[in-house]
């Protein structure tokens, strides 16, 4: 019997197995549905259906920079649980998968996911690993920057949780690299490179927050003004890197300790930022798990 892409994608559907698997399970059973759908729940990938809707908040960030120190590229993979994310095959998945986006030079996450990786896509290979392993595995983003003078990385080695890629217009391994541990360390996080960044309605925004505010209330306008501009001063300039205390010596700026060096570029990732993370009990997972 044959079957039709408009197949593969129903196989895809039902089961949450990737493209290649879905055609090779309908090519060995002559495009039976129904008995390429257990031959997927046999080799244990359509499994991986069940856990497409759980929430992936934990995990690892990754990075590498290229051999030439000229590019870097930061990524993070999640899993449902920090015990995942200590599991050998998930921590090779992630190692391959940044050895492939430095290589590839990856600039964006749909670029990734299609990448090869021993055979199949980032994408199918994160939905077999999430068969096997049991929990949901997801390549959630990953940044890729490009210096003529020198990248470098850091990830905190604590539970990998923190990781950062910074570019330098000097080529100062030393500089670069405290850099990017400053930038891992300091809070708030820095938002811009310097305050030339910071856009015009961040600013209008801050100030309209700040002359809000009851302590201001009856003050003359002239005065309001003043206290205001000098708050979103101060508040601002916390987020700007160069204006920053440098992390080792907080008597002076980044700015200051950089010298000559410019930062052309920084992203720093924080695992599981963004993501909602669901909460629960153990009564509830024990009352899930009775009804699953």
């Amino acid at each position: 019997m044959s079957f039709t892409a408009q197949d593969v994608a129903k196989l895809r559907e039902m089961t949450a197995a990737g493209m290649m698997d879905c055609k090779k399970a309908l090519t060995e059973t002559q495009g039976n549905m129904e008995e390429a759908v257990n031959y997927l729940r046999q080799k244990g990938i359509a499994t991986a259906a069940k856990k497409a809707g759980n929430i992936a908040a934990e995990g690892v960030i990754a990075a590498k920079v290229s051999a030439d120190k000229k590019s870097a590229v930061i990524v993070e993979v999640n899993a449902q649980t920090d015990f995942v994310a200590k599991n050998e095959d998930f921590k090779a998945f992630v190692d391959k998968v940044t050895t492939i986006a430095i290589e590839k030079k990856t600039k964006d996450l749909e670029s990734l996911l299609k990448a090869d990786i021993s055979g199949s896509s980032v994408q199918d290979a994160a939905t077999q690993l999430t068969a096997k392993i049991g929990e949901k595995i997801d390549v959630r983003r990953v940044q890729f920057l490009e210096t003529s003078g020198l990248a470098a990385i850091y990830v905190h080695p604590v539970g990998s949780k923190i990781g950062v890629v910074v570019t330098l217009s000097e080529a100062d391994a030393t500089k670069a690299a405290d850099l990017a541990m400053h930038i891992a360390a300091s809070s708030p996080a820095p938002e811009y490179i310097n305050k030339e960044e910071i856009p015009a309605e961040a600013i209008a925004k801050e100030k309209e927050i700040e002359a809000g505010k009851d302590d201001l209330k009856g003050k003359p306008a002239e005065i309001v003004d003043k206290i205001v501009t000098g708050r979103v001063d101060k508040l601002l300039a916390a987020k700007v890197l160069t204006e920053q205390p440098f992390i080792k010596d907080p008597n002076q700026k980044v700015s200051q300790y950089l010298g000559s060096a410019k930062v052309e570029s920084f992203v720093r990732f924080n695992l599981g930022e963004g993501i909602e993370k669901k909460q629960s009990n153990f009564a509830d997972e024990v009352a899930a798990m009775m009804t699953a």
